[in-house]
């Protein structure tokens, strides 16, 4: 693993680039974007993932999203899906600067919102020949329609006032910005399941990673987060392959199947059963079912054109 940084803008991104075993430098390999979770670092599960499949022959990258981990941009701690969707443009950028990467052979894999956000960049950028989700999660369909997708839209009218209220203390007072948290700070018993194991692997030993520090500015993050459906156009954009990962036991399920249901070009879901939301972060046995998908999936799209 190779620490690397590439620019966004006027913004230098923080990344981890993982080779294959015997790796070559004057060779010419497949390359593969990871896409962390909201809230994540490249040190977590899309760190995972990229090693997962640097063993398998792929250059892989995983960085961290603008405004978060060592990444820059300020305010820190911003949770913006448009330039989340560029982050990964200006990755596929760093991938095909390097001479060792086949330019025409680039794909991206996202988890959890890292997933809704790599379907949106492929959607817009040809350059991607292949997009894989794990757990996907459409972040702002989320955080409108709850954990389940089970309310309206209208539902996230108390968490849009709420940032309205703290935004305007902000500007009145000069008072620092409110922050919450991605996952539940303290259970419950309401919590739903994969947000109780989310707590678990990003606020315990598991996962848990200084450069992760669950929270994010609620009166900046929230009007854009709320504003954002990962899946708009799917239908008339999103002309690569797909791949869609997930467990049969995740109350996210429904972004996977929303997605599958949506897309009209060449598709796949595989629903594992048993697994939930976290299992595919880091549990082997599911790590290793969505890597045995992603792998030959890659293999056969991400193959030198004739």
């Amino acid at each position: 693993m190779q620490s690397t940084t590439f620019p966004n803008g006027p913004i230098t991104m923080a990344g981890n680039l993982f080779l294959p075993e015997d790796f070559d430098p004057h060779g010419s390999y497949p390359a593969i974007v990871t896409v962390h979770p909201g809230g994540g670092v490249k040190e977590q599960t899309a760190g995972l993932y990229a090693k997962k499949l640097a063993e398998q022959g792929f250059v892989a990258l995983a960085f961290d999203a603008s405004y978060q981990g060592e990444s820059g941009g300020e305010p820190h701690f911003l949770e913006d899906p448009a330039r989340r969707v560029e982050d990964v443009h200006a990755a596929v950028d760093h991938l095909q600067s390097l001479p060792y990467v086949d330019a025409d052979r680039v794909g991206v894999l996202g988890v959890c919102a890292g997933g809704g956000y790599a379907v949106n960049a492929t959607m817009t950028d040809s350059r991607i020949r292949a997009v894989a989700t794990v757990s996907a999660l459409n972040i702002g369909s989320a955080w409108r329609k709850g954990w389940y997708g089970t309310d309206q839209d209208s539902a996230a009218l108390p968490v849009r006032d709420a940032a309205s209220q703290a935004r305007q203390a902000q500007a009145a007072t000069g008072a620092e910005p409110a922050m919450a948290p991605y996952v539940p700070a303290e259970l419950d018993g309401n919590t739903p399941r994969d947000l109780a194991e989310a707590h678990d692997y990003y606020l315990t030993p598991r996962a848990q990673h200084p450069n992760a520090r669950n929270k994010y500015l609620l009166g900046l993050s929230i009007p854009r987060i709320l504003a954002f459906d990962a899946f708009h156009l799917v239908e008339d954009l999103l002309t690569q392959p797909l791949l869609m990962v997930a467990g049969s036991e995740a109350g996210s399920l429904w972004h996977s199947t929303e997605l599958h249901a949506k897309a009209r070009g060449t598709k796949k879901l595989v629903i594992v059963e048993g697994g939930t939301h976290m299992d595919f972060y880091d549990v082997p046995k599911y790590v290793e079912r969505a890597v045995q998908e992603a792998v030959p999936f890659f293999n056969d799209n991400l193959a030198p054109r004739s």
